[in-house]
């Protein structure tokens, strides 16, 4: 059993879900974002940014690896730099869009 981090743009909220749904059944522990401002119209404030910005990073430090959400190979600036911090400490990182997720039916 590992956790796992979901980590990639709050616009795709599907994916995440689907990626959430698939480790879970497969017996990991996911951590995900607590919410999707992005397509759920959600207005946040720059310092909340922020904020969720460092609450990710904390969820990464307790993951045993990260799985990175990229719809279309779409891979944000907030998702590489958590990339970039995973791979700094020694963190596996999987891709959506490399993985059997994206054509299962869940």
């Amino acid at each position: 059993m590992k956790v796992i981090t979901l980590c990639g743009s709050t616009k795709f909220k599907n994916e995440f879900e689907k990626a959430n749904a698939f480790l879970t059944l497969q017996g990991h522990i996911v951590l995900s974002v607590g919410f999707f401002e992005q397509s759920e119209g959600i207005e946040v404030t720059k310092e909340q940014e922020e904020l969720f910005g460092k609450i990710h990073i904390e969820k990464i430090n307790m993951s045993d690896e990260i799985f990175v959400i990229d719809v279309n190979g779409y891979i944000g600036n907030s998702t590489r730099k958590e990339i970039e911090y995973a791979h700094q400490h020694g963190k596996p990182v999987r891709y959506y869009s490399e993985s059997e997720i994206s054509s299962a039916h869940i």
